[in-house]
Formats: C-alpha cells, sequence, structure tokens
C-alpha cells in the first residue's frame, strides 16, 4: 500500500491554486457545522488536559519548595534553587507526554473530519464508529507514536535557527490528510509519505496554508466568536490537494477496519 502511494504521488501532477481554493470555499458552506463540532470537541479534549496538567505542575513545584525548604512556606520566596531541577525534569517529561497525547485525539478527530469532507464531496458514507473511529482498533498506540515523532521533528526543525520549522511545516500538516485515507500505514511510512507529496509541492501548498489560514482568521471580525465556525476552513484546502495529486474515488476507506 505505501508503495502504491509513493507510486501515485511521484506520477501526480500539480494541483491548479486558484480550482483548489474556490472548491474548499463551496465545501466549507456543506462542512461548517461539522467543523465546528470538531473543533469544539478538539477543545472539549483538550482543556481538561491543559488544566490538569497545570495543577499538577503547581503540586510538583510546591511539594518540592516545601521539602526542600524544611516545610517552611517562606522558602518558597527564595531564589532559584537546585533542588528545584527534578521537578523541573518531571515536569517538562509531564508535559511532552501531554503534549503528544493532545495531539493524538487531535489527529484521530481531524482525520475523521477529513472523512466528512469526502462525504460532503463525493456523496460518499461516513465511516462507522464516529468521531473517534481512529482511535479504535490498536490505533491509539500508532497516534502516540506518530505524535511524539512529529513534535520530535518540530523540535529540531526550531532548534535549528526556526528556518526549518516553515519546511517541515508543510509536511508536517499534510500527515493528517495522508492518514485519514491511509490508516494501514506505519508511522514511518506516514511522515515518508508526507514529505514526499510536502517537498514535491512545497511552495503551492506553503502558499495555500497562508492563505486558507488567512480566510479563516476573518471569522475574528464577528466578535471573535466566528473565528470558531472558520477555523477548520484553513484544512479544507489540504483535502482538495490530496484529491488532486494522489487521487480519490468513492471507494477510498468509507470504513475503519
Amino acid at each position: 500500500m505505501y508503495q502504491q502511494l509513493v507510486s501515485k504521488i511521484e506520477q501526480s501532477k500539480s494541483f491548479d491554486f486558484g480550482d483548489v481554493l474556490s472548491r474548499s470555499v463551496e465545501l466549507f458552506k456543506k462542512v461548517w457545522v461539522e467543523g465546528f463540532v470538531h473543533l469544539l470537541l478538539m477543545m472539549v479534549i483538550t482543556m481538561p488536559i491543559i488544566i490538569v496538567t497545570y495543577i499538577a505542575m503547581f503540586a510538583m513545584f510546591g511539594a518540592n519548595y516545601l521539602i526542600a525548604g524544611g516545610g517552611n512556606p517562606e522558602y518558597m520566596s527564595q531564589d532559584f534553587d537546585p533542588a528545584m531541577i527534578p521537578s523541573m525534569i518531571g515536569f517538562g517529561l509531564l508535559l511532552l507526554l501531554v503534549s503528544a497525547i493532545m495531539q493524538t485525539f487531535n489527529i484521530a478527530i481531524m482525520a475523521h473530519f477529513y472523512q466528512v469532507c469526502k462525504s460532503k464531496d463525493m456523496g460518499t458514507p461516513l465511516p462507522q464508529g464516529g468521531y473517534f473511529t481512529y482511535l479504535k482498533n490498536g490505533n491509539f498506540k500508532k497516534l502516540l507514536i506518530l505524535s511524539f515523532a512529529l513534535m520530535g521533528i518540530a523540535v529540531v526543525a526550531m532548534m535549528l535557527c526556526y528556518i526549518p520549522l516553515f519546511y517541515v511545516m508543510v509536511p508536517l500538516t499534510l500527515v493528517m490528510v495522508i492518514y485519514a485515507f491511509n490508516p494501514d500505514l506505519t508511522v514511518k511510512e506516514l511522515i515518508s509519505a508526507s514529505f514526499k507529496l510536502g517537498n514535491k509541492y512545497w511552495l503551492m501548498t506553503f502558499l495555500m496554508l497562508i492563505v486558507a489560514g488567512f480566510i479563516a482568521y476573518l471569522g475574528v471580525l464577528a466578535c471573535g466568536i466566528g473565528f470558531f465556525f472558520t477555523a477548520m476552513f484553513a484544512r479544507i484546502p489540504l483535502y482538495y490537494i490530496y484529491k488532486d495529486t494522489v487521487g480519490l474515488d468513492a471507494a477510498d476507506l468509507t470504513e475503519i477496519a
């Protein structure tokens, strides 16, 4: 399956920028409600995790201060102490794990959103299983590993003076749509395929992300609340980029095995 996907990418022709953008606008009119629901679902999952993380952070640092200060609360007002290092390391690892878990849910929900886009665009039935279809049948572990891998790539890119981050932003964004229609690929194959597709159409995809992001941001003009309804528009052009380059048909993945 991977070799077939790579072959399609290598033989693909470039997409039409204006056509993809106009079709994205038309599709958005059909899926904006589902887009809002998917975004809201991601927020509902993310916010409690963030709150619990900060509670754990304060508890961790507070306990460390009290232990290091011999139970004296006034010790907490003193300058940095090497005794804080274990707490800082612990919080760093906790933050890494929490970020990966949040991204795991986000990837799964976004993959389902792309199935909704395909359903509305091509008139095919949605996959059975609801919004968390892509987390079933052992996929959570694979998505968690994928999340760590994507975070690792992004961190390395940032460490190289941030400029490489602009380069990897395109393939890292394409991972979600590729996974949506190729869930059987391994983590390595997903990343490899996304870089092959991203490399081939990097400039046009990068410009599309900027334009689509700007259009999505226009929702802020509606008292800020409108952004929650327009935010998912930024993701729709990626569906058409994948469809116009790699290709989709009505039989492509309507149910996760």
